[in-house]
């Protein structure tokens, strides 16, 4: 996002104004609208340089990147909004590896037509979400196309951190006798989406958790414990996130229903939709596979946090041959949790 030169006789009118095809030609009007918009919201010192690319200094240890497309509808939903929505979810990704978070780049696709002023509240939130994380938007990139092409706004972020040698969290590293522990309750993004893309009333307000999570990654890393993997649980939810691990370890799983934190709004919600929350996204929680003697104290770590207060023990990591996810229900049976089939709740983030 280069930077222009001032003195435009005519400001962005962000109160009333809409996206039009000019502000993507890469003329005049498109240098206005980074100005004017992208750069006095997400402004710092890297984008400030004005070039094609930011340079920027990088620490030691191993890089770690991450790219997210966002395309969630509505724009808006309670607890959040597709601006914070892809600062936070890029985050994540890159701190589940362990790695600390640095920079991001954003790129916008705009719909002819779409208002400044929701534009503005979008990139308002961005840069928010973005200072609160101490990761700066250091990079950028903005097309417009026609009406009806896109849905109002798309955003693509790209995440760059640091990983020190010698962490090596990963998919394929559970083993068997570890525990399985998630870091608050399940279900709120993808329910707080639905009930406001399909205007559901229900009695209990429900908000999305969309949050960045490396601060309380950092806190389980300074724990001591010996994680294995840590994840997060968005599309697919938990038991898809679970399934995922279980075939790249080689391992089977176990569940406790009894254990799974669940908000009752949220259990109620699922159940009068034909739901299971189990498959809903999350775009705050952290699914953590560490080993059983650790176990405690890493819960113990995250109760601590203001993002792990709710953090539970679900479930145990054992052999299985063929790499199942089976949950024991408050019943005293067994079922299986198996991979998501098809697509439960469509552009949820």
């Amino acid at each position: 996002m280069s930077s222009v030169r001032k003195g435009y006789v005519r400001p962005l009118d962000l109160k009333h104004g809409r996206v039009d095809l000019t502000h993507g030609s890469g003329g005049r009007a498109m240098a206005q609208l980074i100005e004017e918009l992208f750069a006095r919201r997400l402004g710092n010192a890297y984008l400030g340089q004005g070039n094609d690319a930011a340079v920027v200094p990088i620490p030691p240890g191993r890089l770690v990147v991450s790219t997210d497309g966002h395309v969630v509808a509505p724009l808006f939903f309670p607890g959040g909004d597709i601006g914070c929505l892809a600062v936070h979810g890029t985050i994540n990704d890159v701190a589940v590896l362990g790695a600390t978070p640095l920079y991001l780049a954003a790129g916008f696709i705009l719909e002819e037509g779409f208002p400044l002023a929701d534009l503005a509240r979008i990139v308002d939130s961005m840069a928010e979400a973005a200072s609160a994380a101490g990761v700066p938007v250091v990079t950028g990139d903005t097309k417009v196309v026609e009406q009806g092409k896109a849905d109002g706004v798309y955003i693509t972020t790209t995440g760059i951190g640091v990983v020190a040698d010698g962490t090596d969290y990963s998919g394929d590293r559970a083993r068997v006798g570890d525990r399985i522990i998630v870091s608050g309750t399940i279900g709120e993004h993808g329910m707080a989406v639905l009930a406001q893309r399909e205007s559901i009333g229900f009695s209990a307000a429900i908000r999305s958790d969309t949050a960045a999570l490396h601060g309380l990654i950092a806190s389980m890393r300074a724990s001591g414990a010996a994680i294995r993997v840590l994840r997060d649980p968005t599309r697919g939810g938990v038991a898809t996130t679970l399934n995922e691990i279980a075939r790249q370890s080689g391992v089977g799983m176990m569940l406790q229903e009894s254990a799974l934190p669940i908000l009752p709004e949220v259990a109620a919600a699922c159940e009068f939709l034909g739901l299971d929350p189990l498959y809903v996204a999350n775009e705050g929680k952290i699914l953590a596979i560490v080993a059983a003697e650790d176990a405690d104290g890493l819960l113990a770590t995250m109760r601590a946090h203001p993002l792990g207060r709710r953090a539970a023990l679900i479930g145990s990591v054992h052999a299985d041959a063929q790499h199942f996810v089976q949950m024991t229900t408050t019943l005293g049976g067994r079922r299986i949790v198996d991979w998501l089939t098809g697509e439960q709740l469509p552009r949820i983030c």
